[in-house]
């Protein structure tokens, strides 16, 4: 499909032209390899405004995907710089994402991004730059399309189809729950498709979001609820 996007204020012009470079940069760095063995522990990521809009507030949960449970919980913000603006969203998010991850302690295996790996317009969703920057693997898991064309997968949990940029498979659109809106799984690093749907499946305990990524976004929601913003220095 043809990318477009509303107008931008033309002051952002010039930095969404070093943005652009950057993410460029890092989409030639992304390693695909297959996630053998399947990880156990899998980080999940999310992020969300503050209620007054000046902040991102991010959460990552560390799952065990074979126990079931949450070994760890983290969160991190970050002022909020820069307008949202499509295609660029990971330069707005990422600092409160890295700041969460400088506090995880749990050796986790693989990050699960709410957002696009691959499955975008430059190959660079918020899952390649978070997995570039912090050479991790990674995997993006979004909640609806971005970028790319694909059939309408099965109506039965399990039903997948390739997404698509020309020729270039780009993703999968994945039917994770009966009758219920498909996930759009792309790679961000270190990571193949193949593998990166397995996972997803095997993080599913019954709901449309693998768990990891379901547990971050409901974290990251309780973080804004009870967001203080720091007194200033």
């Amino acid at each position: 499909m043809a990318w477009s996007r509303p107008p931008v204020d033309p002051q952002w012009q010039p930095l969404m032209q070093e943005w652009r470079a950057r993410q460029l940069e890092m989409a030639a760095r992304v390693v695909e390899r297959p996630l053998r063995p399947l990880p156990r522990l899998v980080a999940g990521a999310d992020a969300a405004l503050s209620p007054d809009k000046d902040w991102v507030l991010a959460a990552v949960v560390v799952f065990d995907r074979e126990t079931r449970t949450v070994v760890e919980t983290v969160h991190g913000a970050a002022k909020v710089e820069y307008p949202y603006i499509p295609g660029y969203l990971g330069f707005r998010e990422s600092p409160a994402l890295l700041d969460a991850f400088r506090k995880v302690r749990s050796p986790f295996e693989v990050a699960m991004f709410d957002g696009m790996g691959k499955a975008h317009p430059r190959r660079c969703g918020i899952a390649v730059q978070m997995g570039v920057t912090l050479d991790v693997p990674a995997i993006g898991v979004g909640k609806s399309r971005l970028f790319g064309t694909h059939r309408e997968p099965g109506l039965e949990a399990g039903a997948v189809e390739p997404l698509w940029d020309r020729q270039d498979r780009i993703g999968a659109v994945l039917r994770s729950k009966d009758k219920v809106k498909p996930l759009y799984i792309s790679v961000g690093h270190k990571a193949d498709l193949e593998t990166a749907v397995e996972l997803v499946r095997a993080c599913g305990l019954g709901y449309r979001l693998p768990e990891p990524t379901r547990l971050a976004d409901r974290e990251a929601a309780r973080f804004k609820i009870g967001w203080a913003a720091p007194e200033p220095a």
